[in-house]
Order: structure tokens, then sequence, then C-alpha cells
């Protein structure tokens, strides 16, 4: 049956990219649902025939999938139909994180206008705006000027859909998933519009504080976080300390020593909010690996681009990248580091 799946999906989402590329409205917008359903149902089936492998084998264990939940996904086998579900709700929201990146840096509403072509401000239509699948239907391009979009836009969509599945497969549809699909979500915006301008948006970042340590609270007092993920709200208390800080203390420090600012306020706030959401122990994760990563690429650039010692790289990519590993892979570090006993 999940085979089947595959193939009807497949058929339906090449048939549907297909006729949406050749046809034009009123034909391209039902064409497009018609991908967007072969979509779902390719993936579902797809999931679906590599359950009890997936599931019983390494991933789910790096994971630390909870083994209750790994059992009913085995035995009852409709998780793929929730694991596409999710993979289109985090494109859904990857797609609204595009108009954040784009907007925030600029001090725009993200609400108002509508989406609209950059070039010539025509509106996009609703059926030009299916994540993922009206960029490739376009080509990355306007319909109606001819100009080229980023490929950033299909590539955040699809970063933000895989962490969906990625956290669902992890926590199931829970208090703790959309804690921490928010925070993840956050995270790509906050990349992103750093990459682009060098800022850290402080409306990011300050209501990511108090809603990570909001999270905590709500979890321990309505016992939330049956998986004991979510930090207490002691931990993340003092993540919110420590975070931001130690990098005031680095940053002030480097400062008086070179007279040269070597890291922003945005940084400060950002591991500060990483410590509110995963507590104090994500603190040394992320410096650790935020500082390995970015040395890496660092010397890749002196070596390939010919930059001198002082080009400055954007931190806060590497400080994000970091608060996602230890997100799902700091309790195996931590037993790994100090073992039970």
């Amino acid at each position: 049956m999940e085979a089947v799946l595959v193939f009807l999906g497949l058929m339906g989402m090449g048939y549907g990219l297909w006729g949406s590329s050749r046809l034009r409205s009123p034909y391209d917008s039902l064409a497009a649902l018609l991908a967007l359903a072969g979509l779902v149902v390719a993936l579902g089936g797809t999931v679906a025939l590599a359950v009890p492998g997936f599931f019983a084998g390494g991933f789910s264990a790096a994971l630390e999938g909870v083994p209750a939940f790994t059992i009913w996904v085995e035995k009852k086998g409709p998780a793929f139909t929730l694991s596409s579900l999710a993979f289109v709700f985090g494109a859904v929201v990857g797609s609204f994180l595009n108009v954040c990146i784009v907007r925030l840096p600029n001090d725009e509403s993200i609400v108002s206008p509508p989406s609209h072509c950059p070039a010539c401000k025509a509106l996009i239509p609703f059926y030009d705006n299916i994540p993922l699948l009206s960029y490739i239907n376009l080509g990355g391009r306007c319909r109606f000027c001819g100009v080229t979009f980023s490929p950033r836009y299909f590539f955040v969509e699809l970063l933000t859909a895989a962490l969906a599945v990625i956290l669902f497969i992890r926590f199931g549809f829970s208090f703790v998933f959309f804690v921490n699909f928010i925070f993840v979500a956050a995270l790509v915006v906050i990349t992103f519009i750093d990459l682009d301008v060098r800022i850290v948006p402080d409306l990011i970042s300050l209501p990511g504080i108090g809603l990570g340590l909001l999270a905590s609270v709500a979890g321990w007092l309505f016992s939330l976080d049956r998986l004991s993920v979510l930090p207490s709200p002691l931990s993340s208390l003092i993540g919110i300390l420590v975070g931001g800080g130690f990098l005031l203390l680095v940053a002030w420090a480097y400062e008086f020593f070179t007279g040269v600012e070597g890291m922003g306020g945005g940084d400060v706030k950002l591991l500060a909010m990483i410590g509110a959401f995963l507590g104090w122990p994500s603190i040394p994760v992320a410096l650790f690996f935020a500082s390995l990563v970015g040395s890496v690429v660092g010397l890749a650039f002196m070596v390939t681009k010919g930059v001198g010692g002082k080009y400055a790289l954007p931190f806060a990519p590497f400080l994000c990248l970091g608060a996602v590993f230890h997100l799902f892979f700091g309790s195996q570090l931590a037993r790994f580091y100090l073992p039970a006993g």
C-alpha cells in the first residue's frame, strides 16, 4: 500500500508540475494544488516505507526517540501522514520566515502589503505563493516581469520543513514540539538576516528571551514537558544570565585590549535567548561548536578568498548552528562526558 502511495503521489506531483508550467490561469492553480497534494502523498508513502527501519535504527536513537511513541508508530503506522503534515506545516511557516528575513531589517510591516515582487511590485497571486512548488513552477522568476528570485526563498522553506519533520520525529505533536519549532524558526530568521546585513534583530531575540523563560515555567507548572526536555525555570534563568553575561564580558575585554569592537550586542542577546530556551548547559556547547565551525570557515575564507585576519565573519549563524546541535545532541554529549555512576 505504501509503495502505491509513493507511485500515485509522484505521478500526481509530476503531472501537477507539468500542468502548472504549461497551462495558465485558471488551470495553473488547480495543477499547483494537485502537485502539492502529490508531494504530501509521495512523502507520506516514502516515510511509511521507511518506518520500521527508520524508527528502530540509528537516526531515532541519535534523536532519543521516545520508546512509547516509537512503538505506536511501528504498530499503528499513521506517522507517515503526520510527518507529511509536519513537512507542509514547516514549509508554510518557512514562506512566512522569508517575509520576515526581507522586511524586518528595513523596519517594514510583515503583514502589509501582501507578498509582491520586489522589482515590479506586482502582487503575487495565491497560486504563485504555494511554498516550494511555486518556486519550481515558475523557475524562480516573477510571473509578470521575469526577474529572478533568490534561491534562498526555496532553501528557507525546505530547511524549515525539514526541521519541522525532525522535531516531529523527536517529540511528536506536543507542547515541546511547538516550543522548539518556534525556537528554531527564530534561529532561521536571525541566521539569514545576520548573513545579509550583519544585524541580529532585537525584535526576535528580546521577545525570544521572555518566551523561552515563559515556556520553561509553563512546562514546569502544568507538567507539559512529559519528555523532560525543556529546561527548568531556574536553568532557563541561569542560561539567560550566563549566556548574555559571558559574551558581554568577552566583548568588553576584546574591545578594551584591542580598541576594536569584536562582537555586537546582538550576539549577546542571541546567546541569552539560546540559554532561555535550552537552559544553561547549552551555553558552553553552543559557544564551543560556534567557535570551532567559525574558525574553520574563517580559515577557509582566508585561504580561498585571500582576505586578511581582520575580516569579520557574522557570528550569529554559528551560534544558531551550535544551539541546534545542542537541541538534538546535547544530552548525548552530557552522558558521554559525565557518565552515570
